[in-house]
């Protein structure tokens, strides 16, 4: 495998898979979940835990768009449109969940040559990698026009189709990209627009917000002209992962990372109630 990134080489890798069980939890689980993990592989060298995840119609908010002046009529109008809403843990605006939505978190032991650039760029690689096969030009740089656009962005032609967070604590960091693998990308941007006309109603506000064009987002689907399955991306993203390892394996959680996941879940809920 030619221009690996170094980072994801690791003695093993460990998978948790929540592709189809995720869609009858709240995206709350998930921001709990990767706090877990941070946890449990901060005391593990060299191991890498893979865990992928697809919840249903959700729009997760950043911290900055729960301050928006009209948020209350925004909310309104997601929940009108048949979405819950959230707001995460982690930095960003807003992004839409639902099941045409794939979603991997690649979470490693903090260590001295993780800057944030280069967790960045090794999911960037894996993406390249693992897509391979669809024979697309995947650019990675800022599509101001999309929604929570980012120096990450992924696009094809201009039109993007993942983006890349991070979150950093305990020890860990869970490096976590979004995929729009089916349905409509210029749909949920339109969503994500008119939120944002509702939510800032023409006041002043003190963070800048994506003028969002619509046609500057796509799903793979639309992207490559190939009918995509979650199912089928899963697969192939195990077969890349193998690779990068000696121990390719399914993680079990213990008591422990339980009892702390229900402490982050816990936590995460009053955050939101209070926000």
């Amino acid at each position: 495998m030619k221009n690996r990134h170094d980072l994801l080489n690791r003695t093993s890798w460990h998978v948790l898979d929540e592709s189809a069980t995720g869609l009858t939890k709240n995206p709350m689980h998930s921001f709990a979940m990767d706090d877990t993990l941070c946890k449990r592989v901060s005391g593990e060298n060299n191991r890498g835990i893979a865990r992928t995840w697809v919840h249903d119609r959700t729009i997760v908010l950043g911290i900055q768009d729960s301050r928006l002046p009209y948020i209350d009529e925004g909310i309104h109008f997601l929940r009108e449109n048949g979405y819950d809403v959230i707001v995460r843990n982690s930095g960003g605006l807003a992004v839409v969940l639902d099941e045409g939505i794939f979603n991997l978190s690649l979470i490693f032991k903090e260590e001295k040559r993780l800057s944030i650039d280069s967790g960045y760029e090794a999911m960037t690689s894996f993406v390249r990698h693992w897509l391979e096969d669809l024979g697309l030009d995947i650019v990675d740089g800022e599509i101001a026009e999309s929604y929570c656009p980012g120096r990450y962005d992924l696009s094809v032609g201009g039109q993007k189709f993942a983006g890349i967070s991070q979150r950093r604590l305990r020890g860990g960091v869970a490096v976590q990209i979004y995929l729009a693998v089916n349905g409509s990308g210029s749909k949920r941007a339109a969503l994500i627009r008119r939120f944002y006309d509702k939510a800032v109603n023409g006041a002043t506000t003190k963070f800048s917000y994506p003028e969002i064009i619509p046609e500057k987002m796509a799903s793979l689907e639309e992207i490559s002209g190939k009918p995509l399955a979650m199912t089928d991306l899963l697969h192939s993203l195990l077969l890349t992962l193998r690779p990068y390892s000696e121990q390719l394996g399914n993680l079990t959680l213990t008591e422990e990372d339980w009892h702390l996941y229900e402490k982050n879940l816990e936590r995460i809920i009053k955050r939101n109630e209070k926000l």
